[in-house]
């Protein structure tokens, strides 16, 4: 494996006195890039959020390295022995229990006090929950996808943030926890039930589950089976649904109401807000009633 991993990626120069920021599995083992073994077997030491599954991991490859606890609780006192590691010139790598480090997990404050210290550090890609959801989704919506982590787990906060969801036009990627699922599916069929949902459990594991069904649907999908409230899931909300766009005639008709009274660019981008028309199509006609041609209606 190791031997693979030196043919594949090997040629590739990694400096020394760097931070490796690698990606590890979500569920199946062979999530684990070619490179990212290459730079593990490389690496003078492992900063890692729990050095009892990145020892498993590297058990696994044959390799044998120092383990440094970088986690939440310590994340900003373990910078300084990360740093002093960079500066003698080692090689670092950063790995949490599953993902992208830094990415809703610990990782980013030994990042940023890396780069602070001028030193290099180096993104090692791989696998990711929230890429692997939305590659699923089918949400071909043109609009943007946001990544919203984990919500507030309680309180006014997690209140808060459940309405900001539901309101928002956009795509949302989220990550819950197996004893929050059921809560948060009820909420989304109560505040948005008619928003399509993409939910998926135990991603790359041997008991992969993804479905798309609506939000009204969702909590009984839940409940009909008891294992689907176990595992790690990523929620993928989709875009709302544009609202449907008026005739071309109701469309000229309020095109006309506002150009007698806001500027062509403002009477076009407010009528196209609000009847759905294409902007282009309503400013071509715009134009032609300010040239002298027939009034919209």
């Amino acid at each position: 494996m190791l031997a693979a991993a030196a043919a594949a990626a090997g040629a590739q120069q990694y400096p020394a006195g760097a931070l490796y920021v690698v990606a590890t599995p979500i569920g199946n083992l062979a999530d684990l890039t070619l490179r990212a073994i290459h730079v593990l077997a490389l690496a003078d030491a492992v900063a890692c959020e729990d050095t009892r599954v990145s020892a498993g991991l590297l058990r696994h490859l044959g390799l044998d390295k120092p383990l440094l606890a970088v986690h939440e609780h310590n994340e900003r006192m373990a910078a300084k022995t990360v740093i002093d590691r960079l500066a003698r010139g080692e090689r670092v790598a950063l790995l949490c229990d599953a993902g992208t480090p830094a990415i809703s997990d610990p990782g980013a404050a030994l990042v940023a006090a890396v780069r602070a210290a001028g030193h290099r550090c180096v993104p090692v890609p791989g696998a990711s929950a929230a890429m692997a959801a939305l590659s699923v989704a089918g949400d071909a919506s043109h609009a943007p996808a946001c990544f919203v982590a984990f919500l507030p787990s309680r309180g006014a906060a997690r209140g808060a943030a459940l309405e900001t969801l539901a309101h928002s036009q956009n795509t949302q990627v989220i990550f819950e926890a197996p004893h929050r699922i059921a809560a948060l599916l009820k909420a989304l069929a109560q505040a948005c039930p008619e928003r399509t949902l993409t939910l998926a459990r135990e991603l790359t594991k041997q008991f992969e589950e993804v479905v798309t069904l609506s939000a009204a649907q969702a909590p009984a999908w839940l409940a009909a089976d008891a294992h689907r409230l176990r595992g790690e899931y990523v929620v993928v909300l989709h875009a709302a649904q544009a609202p449907p766009s008026l005739q071309a005639d109701e469309a000229e008709c309020v095109l006309g109401v506002l150009l007698r009274e806001l500027p062509l660019k403002q009477a076009v981008a407010l009528a196209a807000e609000l009847t759905g028309a294409p902007r282009n199509a309503l400013y071509e006609r715009a134009l032609a009633h300010k040239q002298g041609g027939p009034s919209p209606r």
